[in-house]
């Protein structure tokens, strides 16, 4: 058994995880020779920047006298100072008019290439909204409505990226495709479950499957309606995403350079390392994130009483992103709801432990990363007069951690490869 308390256990197989989730080895691997003509670096998500400086170091160790040029966007609070690429900072979820602009600058800026030209994009989680140039007919304003509505919907990742990909004038393979014929490099840092490249910051610089139809499909299934503008956009349908077959895609490479599933292992290996048998459950976890916490407690308890599905001491390990079908007004977060509900199932049951993180420090619109709770959580909120159920049904998670002082602070962690899950059972 490991020598750390379980909370100190928990707080390290986080940090392991995202210790994993920053890119620099991935990219090292796939950095690509420099071009006969310009090289120019384009790129959006919360590791945006930090992709970006680890970039210029390791082409400047390499290819020593080869200038870069170009632009990044992060989210406000997320960026770093780079010598030749520029960095610029927007809002994340809703975006803003700073991410329209950055998102212009970035799409005018690989325009009028040639096929001596390289490319090179840092993508990550946070794209999406960090890129919200709309296609022509529709505002920033439209696009602000749409976001806000498809968050409180509870609807999954794909489902909201599909719709984002064809409100755009620059994702669905946009980007890329305009960038032709210059060959295009992608290095993406995964967020979303499957790591499916299509659906990754909604995909600017690869094919994408989904249409128009399936766009206003998802707005429908969520009783959706509005602004007006987008439906007709959506119901028009034109300019479709670019697919499969388009030759402006023919010279892009891309290279998934952290993932779900590689800071779950890095986590895994931690535990072992203490004597801990880790369980991956899995890195593409979704659903309503209470009803996931209700089937995590259920697991707990099957390991308690039975020793299944491995014998004590043991930590269950799982990814992905959940959602959250917002009724209260609180300051929910999807990983402090998944634990709430987790921690109201268990109902202070002895010797089982759980964290619950966005790898990205930020949990919903909270700069707080999670929380992580134990035997004696319920207790002193009880003690406090805090009433958890209550809290849960108000999706204000965030703060009845607070308030029992459970929560976890990181900071901007500039990377982002979605939500980490750890229950330890001692």
């Amino acid at each position: 058994m490991s020598s750390l308390e379980p909370e100190e256990l928990l707080r390290a197989l986080f940090d392991a995880a995202v210790s994993a989730a920053h890119p620099e080895a991935g990219m090292r691997h796939y950095l690509p020779e420099p071009p006969k003509g310009r090289v120019i670096v384009v790129g959006a998500g919360k590791a945006s920047a930090a992709m970006a400086r680890a970039l210029e170091e390791m082409w400047l160790e390499r290819h020593h006298g080869v200038p870069l040029e170009g632009l990044v966007v992060t989210r406000y609070g997320h960026g770093l100072a780079c010598s030749q690429i520029e960095v610029v900072e927007a809002s994340h979820p809703i975006p803003d008019a700073a991410g329209e602009e950055a998102a212009r600058r970035i799409l005018a800026l690989v325009q009028g290439l040639t096929q001596d030209d390289l490319v090179i994009a840092l993508i990550s989680g946070g794209g999406s909204a960090l890129l919200p140039l709309a296609a022509p007919g529709l505002t920033l304003a439209d696009k602000q409505a749409v976001n806000a509505a498809l968050l409180r919907s509870g609807a999954p990742i794909e489902a909201m990226n599909c719709v984002r990909k064809h409100l755009s004038a620059i994702k669905g393979g946009r980007l890329a495709a305009a960038a032709a014929p210059a060959r295009v490099v992608s290095f993406v840092v995964s967020d979303v479950p499957g790591d499916d490249l299509s659906s990754i910051a909604s995909g600017p610089t690869v094919c994408d499957a989904t249409t128009f139809a399936d766009a206003l499909a998802v707005l429908t299934t969520y009783g959706i309606n509005e602004p007006h503008a987008v439906i007709e956009h959506l119901h028009q349908a034109h300019d479709e995403s670019i697919k499969p077959d388009d030759v402006r895609l023919a010279r892009c490479q891309t290279h998934i350079v952290a993932s779900p599933q590689v800071s779950l292992e890095a986590a895994a290996a931690l535990a072992r390392a203490h004597h801990i048998t880790p369980l991956i459950l899995g890195d593409s976890l979704e659903g309503e994130a209470r009803e996931l916490g209700v089937m995590m407690a259920g697991i707990a308890r099957q390991v308690v009483a039975y020793q299944q599905p491995a014998a004590r001491p043991c930590v269950l390990l799982s990814g992905g992103e959940t959602t959250v079908s917002v009724k209260g007004s609180g300051r929910g977060g999807r990983n402090v709801e998944f634990l709430l509900a987790l921690t109201i199932k268990l109902a202070g049951m002895a010797d089982v432990y759980a964290l619950a993180c966005d790898t990205d420090g930020i949990d919903g619109l909270e700069p707080v990363a999670g929380a992580i709770v134990g035997p004696h959580s319920l207790t002193r909120a009880r003690a406090l007069g805090l009433d958890a159920h209550d809290f849960l049904e108000r999706n204000d998670a965030h703060s009845f951690f607070e308030g029992i002082g459970a929560q976890v602070v990181t900071g901007p962690t500039r990377t982002n490869v979605n939500d980490f899950r750890a229950i330890l059972i001692v």
